[in-house]
């Protein structure tokens, strides 16, 4: 493990062998939401010895649709990430959509994370790098893994050298994405961890109705081979009822279901 990912962990205890998960709702919702899935993903986790990062969107930038929900207010939000960060002695993560943003979430957030579509925006990933906080690129949906090399670039340009990459999947014509796994060593090769997103991946996006559909009945498969490829992390965005969660439902993991699925990619870790 890196050295700056061992000092993002230092309060926690956990099996250095173990892949490090990212895992939260997609967005802040509510100081409720937050709250209890903060607690039992941090108490599954420190059951199986797995460092862990709470994540969720203080603000949901890149919607289909004018009418979907983007937030409660972005100070409210990032307030509540913090909370929950303190509560339960996690180091906590969320993104950022514009430089004038990096600053500021860094305030409350360990790791600033840069969407997808915004990982060839030089003036992003510099305010991010500039911050000194972790800076977690997305692959674009249309970029490959040996081209993130210059969004690596542009980080370690601005004196920052705490970088992670996360493969979030590649567009498959419309309205689909496909996980090509030989991303996993093509991002690694540029010297920093890699993290395979197993929700957004699975997103099938620009549907007529103007919410995004998802295969989550998939996740432990891309999850499985996320850690057979190698990955150093996994990103999975988990809610209570993803039947009712105000973004990204489709393609969420059920609450419930997490624990039994981290317990198979634990013995799949160690058997590897």
């Amino acid at each position: 493990m890196d050295t700056f990912l061992k000092d993002l962990f230092a309060t926690q205890s956990y099996d250095e062998k173990n892949f490090f998960l990212i895992a939260g709702p997609c967005v802040v919702e509510s100081e409720e939401l937050v709250m209890e899935v903060a607690d039992k993903v941090s108490r599954i986790c420190r059951n199986l010895g797995l460092p862990y990062v709470f994540k969720a969107s203080y603000r949901k930038a890149n919607r289909t649709s004018a009418s979907s929900f983007t937030g409660i207010g972005d100070n409210k939000a990032l307030r509540i990430i913090q909370k929950a960060g303190q509560t339960f002695h996690l180091p906590t993560t969320s993104d950022i959509h514009a430089p004038d943003e990096a600053r500021e979430a860094a305030e409350y957030i360990d790791i600033l994370q840069i969407p997808a579509f915004l990982c060839r925006q030089s003036d992003l990933l510099a305010a991010a790098a500039r911050t000194g906080k972790i800076v977690n690129v997305k692959k674009g949906q249309f970029v490959s893994g040996p081209a993130m090399k210059f969004a690596v670039e542009k980080i370690r340009k601005e004196g920052n050298d705490k970088i992670i990459l996360t493969e979030r999947g590649t567009t498959f014509g419309y309205q689909d994405l496909v996980v090509d796994y030989r991303n996993v060593p093509w991002m690694q090769a540029h010297g920093v961890p890699v993290v395979v997103d197993c929700t957004h991946s699975l997103q099938q996006p620009n549907q007529s109705t103007g919410v995004t559909g998802g295969n989550p009945q998939l996740i432990s498969t891309i999850a499985k081979a996320a850690i057979a490829a190698g990955a150093e992390g996994l990103f999975i965005e988990t809610h209570p009822n993803p039947a009712v969660a105000l973004s990204d439902g489709a393609n969420m993991l059920p609450l419930p279901l997490l624990e039994p699925l981290l317990q198979q990619l634990v013995k799949l870790k160690s058997a590897l």
